[in-house]
């Protein structure tokens, strides 16, 4: 069966599985692809995977338009995503008001589960922050760190640690059965990305791929965004 070839980052796994089966409706394709770390979906399209669509950062979209990677008029920002905690669902929330609560948080965590901190949004900035507040290395051995944010939040909800905590996006967290978010990150700490879609240059399904991020942004999908955890888009 035909199908639409994506490279997206996880934080827009979510949407895309709950919009596959109005996609297959408008145009009888299934979606297939990967989801993971915007970094390592970036270097997938360069390297030439055969992709239709990619859904990565603003700042990585605007990176292929300049090496003419990928449609520039096609280009569409999605929805905003922040960057939050996570606990398992039988868990009391964490409450991080401020960034001296967060230390104290993942300070009190015996297992900190994140995505790739140097290929993924989240994880790169989940490592800038145990940096800023000064906890790195006496946290480092209690790092559970995966290819990406969904996968982290899987073992998250599988840990039987007694007090483990995750960090990733929203829609990850939102998207994974067994875990909860527990709280965007406090002023200081706090990330909020854009998600950004756009037709590969050598989409071998180009009209179907700008069907696919027409149906992402279209305001009649605007609650299916904000339930899937995107913030802001097109209206």
């Amino acid at each position: 069966m035909t199908t639409v070839n994506i490279l997206s980052g996880g934080a827009a796994q979510g949407l895309v599985a709950g919009l596959a089966p109005k996609f297959k409706e408008l145009t009888g394709l299934d979606i297939g692809g990967e989801f993971g770390a915007v970094g390592a979906m970036a270097e997938k399209l360069r390297k030439g995977m055969p992709t239709d669509i990619v859904i990565l950062t603003a700042k990585l979209i605007a990176d292929l338009a300049a090496e003419n990677l990928i449609v520039r008029m096609s280009i569409a920002d999605v929805g905003l995503v922040e960057t939050a905690l996570a606990v398992r669902a039988a868990d009391p929330l964490v409450a991080v008001k401020d960034a001296a609560a967060l230390r104290d948080a993942l300070l009190a965590a015996d297992a900190i589960f994140v995505p790739d901190t140097r290929a993924s949004t989240a994880g790169i900035h989940v490592a800038k922050v145990l940096e800023q507040l000064g906890i790195a290395d006496e946290v480092a051995a209690r790092l559970k760190i995966y290819p990406n944010g969904a996968t982290a939040m899987s073992h998250l909800a599988a840990s039987d640690a007694v007090r483990p905590i995750g960090c990733t996006q929203s829609t990850e967290i939102i998207g994974t059965k067994g875990v909860m978010p527990s709280g965007s990150l406090p002023p200081g700490c706090e990330l909020s990305t854009m998600y950004t879609a756009a037709v590969a240059m050598r989409a071998a399904h180009a009209k179907q791929a700008q069907r696919l991020i027409d149906l992402l942004i279209g305001a009649e999908q605007r609650e299916a965004r904000e339930r899937a955890g995107f913030l802001g888009g097109r209206e």
